[in-house]
């Protein structure tokens, strides 16, 4: 800030001088760029607005454009013996589950080693499902050493191994990771000694009922899961998942059915709430947007909107306008429209659901509804046409972002514009400056000589002071 002083030679204030015609300068520039800064924020804010009304407005829609979303089936009658869930390839309809019994893994123990005793030399091959592995065997190694081995071996996917120490000594247990008569363990012995079925050496550890080979114990038998539907088909599983055993049904068995225990129940329904569901999201966020635009674009004796006769405000809404009312042609011949669905709008332009109208037309023929909104084969919808629509104005490169980033541009903008102000007013202060010390100057210089001069006329002779 400059200080003030007064001109030495002059008696003027000129730094009062030179800020007020710097003012004089900057105050009309300020003000005309801070009304420019207002305007354009404003109309920023209040595109960006109307973007984000229109996106939510595109996203509502989206949702009635899946096909995965229509014709869903509910399915009831999950307890403590099965767990249901279904698809759309699910029937309506009832039925009856028992549960006979769940799968197991099957299980089998060795008979008592010591600890430090080797087995018997030789190669083991471990079978169990698809997987088949074979494990080297020498002849100092311990049962716990082939435990290790089965455990480590990397072509091992199908069973674990572990050693159950009682007061005989330990014991091998192989448990199958997976649960069914397919995945039931076959243990063949190649024995050093030659024979590989006798319960001497490796040969102690085989079990394969095929060749009728079980120098091992079962302790729980590989069996599958059965359940019994309607009282008289009967269905197995290697492990508790039924799927599709009832179109589009998965039935899980939990627990296997008591005799005095009630059969499970599970009813099949049709499923049809997400077109409801989404004309209701779709009609919210419609309404919504009309009450902005009308906000942004009202005009009359209470004062205009922001966006008041503006071109892009009123072509979106007057798309929007002809897309809601436009029919889709169907494959039958026959057309709907949002209208015929139930979607009414009032005189001022908001929507409502007529919702027995549209549970006509659902319980009427829903593939025809679905093929409203989604199309048929490779043409879409009528949330296809919706969302290109919608796309023109809200894409990252549509009408309103352009909108918005051209008006940042100008926002950008103005402050190069005072930059450049700014230092043109610090070059007129200084020329001001230069020129009032130039005056000052001068008038000193002027004052110094009038006075000699009146003081050499004073001096002079014959000329008579006045008396003080």
């Amino acid at each position: 800030m400059a200080i003030s002083f007064n001109g030495l030679g002059s008696g003027l204030a000129v730094s009062d001088i030179v800020d007020a015609l710097v003012n004089v300068e900057r105050t009309p520039f300020t003000s005309r760029l801070n009304n420019k800064e207002a305007t354009l924020t404003t109309d920023i804010s209040a595109a960006g607005a109307l973007k984000s009304a229109l996106e939510k407005l595109q996203t509502s829609m989206e949702a009635l454009g899946e096909v995965d979303n229509y014709q869903k089936r509910s399915i009831s009658g999950s307890d403590d013996f099965v767990t249901l869930s279904s698809d759309k390839d699910a029937q309506p309809g009832g039925y009856s589950v028992k549960v006979n019994n769940l799968a197991t893994e099957h299980k089998l123990m060795s008979s008592a080693f010591a600890e430090d005793v080797a087995v018997g030399e030789g190669t083991l091959t471990i079978a169990s499902g698809e997987n088949s592995f074979d494990i080297d065997v020498s002849d100092t190694a311990t049962l716990s050493e082939i435990r290790d081995a089965i455990n480590d071996s990397k072509d091992n996917d199908s069973v674990t191994a572990t050693i159950i120490t009682d007061d005989n000594g330990q014991h091998l247990v192989l448990s199958a990771k997976n649960s069914g008569v397919e995945n039931a363990i076959k243990i063949t012995a190649t024995d050093a000694d030659g024979n590989n079925t006798d319960a001497a050496g490796l040969s102690a550890l085989a079990y394969d009922t095929d060749l009728g080979v079980t120098n091992i114990s079962e302790v729980i038998a590989a069996t599958d899961a059965s359940i019994t539907i309607d009282g008289n088909l009967t269905v197995t599983s290697s492990d508790n998942e039924f799927a599709n055993v009832i179109d589009g049904v998965t039935i899980t068995a939990k627990k296997a059915h008591g005799t005095n225990d009630d059969d499970s129940t599970l009813k099949i329904t049709e499923n049809n709430n997400n077109i409801k569901a989404g004309l209701n999201s779709f009609i919210e966020s419609y309404n919504e947007l009309l009450e902005l635009s009308n906000n942004l674009g009202k005009s009359g004796e209470d004062g205009a909107g922001v966006m008041a006769g503006d071109s892009m405000l009123r072509g979106v809404m007057s798309k929007l306008r002809q897309q809601l009312t436009s029919e889709v042609t169907l494959s039958d011949g026959s057309s709907l429209s949002l209208s015929k669905l139930g979607v009414e709008a009032d005189r001022y332009g908001k929507l409502s659901l007529d919702t027995e109208r549209l549970n006509e037309q659902v319980e009427a023929d829903v593939d025809l509804v679905q093929e409203f909104f989604i199309g048929e084969s490779e043409e879409g919808g009528f949330a296809q046409s919706f969302d290109e629509l919608m796309s023109f104005y809200t894409d990252s490169d549509g009408i309103v972002q352009n909108r918005i980033d051209s008006k940042q541009t100008q926002l950008d903008g103005l402050d190069d514009e005072r930059i450049a102000f700014a230092r043109k007013m610090e070059s007129l202060e200084s020329r001001l400056y230069a020129q009032y010390n130039s005056m000052d100057l001068l008038v000193a210089q002027m004052n110094s000589t009038s006075s000699y001069i009146q003081a050499q006329l004073e001096n002079m002779p014959g000329v008579v002071k006045k008396s003080d």
